[in-house]
């Protein structure tokens, strides 16, 4: 499918576009464009990869001249940009909805003006039932790719998404912060105990934006089924996969905008996904403002259904959570006692 074609990345120069340049600057890809304000981090990968399929644009979502620069000639795009820390979006949720909103209207209608073929757009399992200015952002930003992907059947582009939980050992993520401190000999500083979280591998989250490109139509939403473990397993983990199974843990408290655990799928969601084995599909309302008819029985559907959350999916115990940290690069680095980056 990437034959020959040109691919950008927006946000490509954190751990998802460094994820995909590994498995395609090997291809027969054409070109790939690295979108992103961070002109260090494009610096360090230029001289990383030293490909000549890979090209870097300074700009910002936000900014759509530069976003409309950046998409002439494109193919395909994987929307990554985005503001992501829930703490710093709940102290500036302006921020949060300049970039996360306003730079996805912007991506998608200079996408639509180029001629991209097709825009996978990367969600959040904070965007259900949000109640923090991140996933409410995020939320928003579902509700912009949907809206956009109307009325595209003659444009020739396909817009779709993705949701997906967090990515274990990312770059920011907790995972990284705890192996710090017990390197360091401090206590690990522990938000709740019971705190539930989706546990996915960078390489999962790849897969499933791969899946979504492939198989996406218009306004679809995918999300991959994936376990979930509590605060305390992954520190139990961690601490034992580094002998330190008695290291000190410090409970400081939910930060701000945490939940207890997160929802990859809502109920009404629910009740109209397609279940595709190791993924969902969440079709899009195809339904205009004029509504003609009641839809039989709906109601019945979602007052039976649950919604999918990390309380309710696989749970994962120690041994489990070991095993899937053992997949990890960083983690298999760290065990033999090596320096090691967060996941890219």
């Amino acid at each position: 499918m990437f034959d020959d074609k040109t691919l950008l990345i927006t946000g490509g120069t954190g751990s998802f576009g460094n994820a995909v340049l590994k498995g395609f600057l090997q291809s027969s890809i054409r070109e790939i464009r690295i979108f992103s304000r961070d002109e260090k981090k494009q610096d360090d990968m230029r001289k990383l990869y030293a490909s000549p399929k890979l090209k870097f644009y300074i700009g910002d979502v936000r900014d759509y001249q530069s976003i409309l620069n950046a998409t002439r000639g494109v193919d395909y795009i994987f929307h990554a940009a985005a503001l992501k820390q829930v703490p710093s979006c709940e102290f500036h949720p302006m921020e949060a909805v300049k970039t996360n909103v306003l730079g996805t209207e912007n991506l998608l209608e200079a996408a639509i003006q180029n001629g991209v073929k097709r825009v996978v757009c990367l969600s959040t399992d904070k965007a259900v039932y949000p109640i923090n200015a991140m996933g409410i952002s995020k939320a928003m930003m579902e509700k912009v790719m949907v809206a956009k992907s109307r009325n595209l059947d003659d444009t020739g582009t396909v817009i779709c998404g993705t949701r997906y939980g967090n990515v274990m050992a990312s770059r920011g993520s907790v995972i990284p912060l705890f192996v710090d401190q017990i390197r360091a000999g401090k206590p690990l500083s522990i938000t709740d105990p019971n705190m539930t979280r989706f546990m996915m591998t960078l390489a999962d989250a790849v897969d499933l934006v791969l899946y979504a490109f492939e198989h996406g139509r218009n306004g679809d939403l995918f999300v991959q089924k994936a376990p979930a473990a509590t605060v305390e397993v992954l520190a139990q983990a961690l601490t034992s996969l580094l002998g330190k199974p008695d290291h000190p843990i410090q409970v400081i408290g939910t930060r701000h905008g945490e939940k207890l655990y997160e929802a990859l799928l809502s109920r009404e969601e629910m009740a109209c996904a397609e279940d595709r084995g190791e993924y969902y599909r969440v079709p899009p309302d195809l339904r205009d403002l004029n509504y003609s008819k009641f839809v039989e029985q709906g109601e019945e559907r979602i007052s039976h259904t649950e919604d999918y959350n990390s309380h309710n999916t696989e749970r994962l115990d120690v041994q489990g959570m070991q095993e899937l940290l053992l997949k990890l690069n960083f983690m298999r680095a760290i065990q033999r006692g090596e320096d090691a980056a967060p996941e890219e």
